[in-house]
């Protein structure tokens, strides 16, 4: 589970709340028509932007950005590592019942001990990495989307708000309730789009771009242990993926 994005929504709802509460009732921050021109709007406006599989397919992709762990590429390299140490002494067969942490790497072990030329090996692993990197890509797209429609619906609520105000002037009644509509379908549509759509979309990104450097480490890390290449190289080779601060910790403690 992604601790700061729990902690960020649950965190800026709850400060937004308190102030209404602080503030007085907050009942009259609560208007069934400004949710429905504002959730209901985005939802449809979005939806015409993407196909019906993208749109419905955004809600898993965005479990990602509450429950998805990326492996430490550390983590990464030292099984790379101790993977071409074990194909050096035993062949890439002795690697068939190898238990890694990335699903990833394990269907790119499958392929090395079915014997699959280098070249395959590779077309096959990025052709995986690319179609992943588009459907998180999507998913993201999606909720950036919502984050631009979101205050436009606002907006548009705000305009009807103020033209049912001021076709009811002379009703005191009727002005209230279209003022509300008028004021809280902007508020709700800020609310979407800075609290939710665009932080998501940010951290969907952010995953996106770190399952991909993952994916890119152990494409490399396959093909040098398929072509038999020295651990020792292999984990130089691959510590270029690492922050220069952490790549250079990592050798000054291999050499001790």
């Amino acid at each position: 589970m992604d601790i700061a994005t729990i902690v960020g929504i649950i965190g800026s709802f709850a400060i937004i709340i308190m102030a209404m509460v602080l503030g007085g009732d907050v009942g009259v921050f609560i208007n069934p028509p400004s949710l429905l021109i504002v959730l209901g709007g985005s939802i449809f406006v979005v939806l015409m932007k993407f196909t019906l599989a993208q749109f419905l397919g955004a809600g898993k992709v965005a479990a990602k950005a509450f429950m998805f762990k990326a492996v430490n590429p550390e983590d990464i390299i030292a099984e790379t590592v101790d993977m071409a140490d074990a194909a050096r002494k035993g062949g890439l067969l002795s690697l068939e019942d190898k238990q890694v942490s990335s699903d990833f790497m394990q269907r790119g072990i499958q392929l090395l001990v079915d014997g699959h030329d280098p070249e395959v090996v590779k077309q096959l692993l990025n052709k995986e990495a690319r179609l992943t990197y588009d459907r998180h890509d999507f998913g993201a797209r999606i909720f950036a989307a919502l984050g631009d429609v979101g205050p436009a619906m606002g907006m548009i609520g705000t305009l009807i708000g103020l033209v049912a105000m001021l076709s009811n002037m002379d009703d005191p009644k009727a002005i209230g309730p279209a003022m509300a509509v008028a004021l809280l379908t902007t508020l709700y549509g800020a609310m979407m789009a800075n609290m939710f759509a665009i932080p998501v979309a940010d951290k969907l990104n952010l995953r996106r771009d770190q399952e991909a450097l993952n994916n890119s480490l152990i494409i490399d890390g396959l093909l040098a242990i398929q072509a038999g290449q020295n651990p020792r190289v292999i984990d130089q080779m691959l510590r270029n993926y690492l922050p220069e601060k952490k790549r250079f910790a990592n050798a000054e403690k291999a050499e001790e």
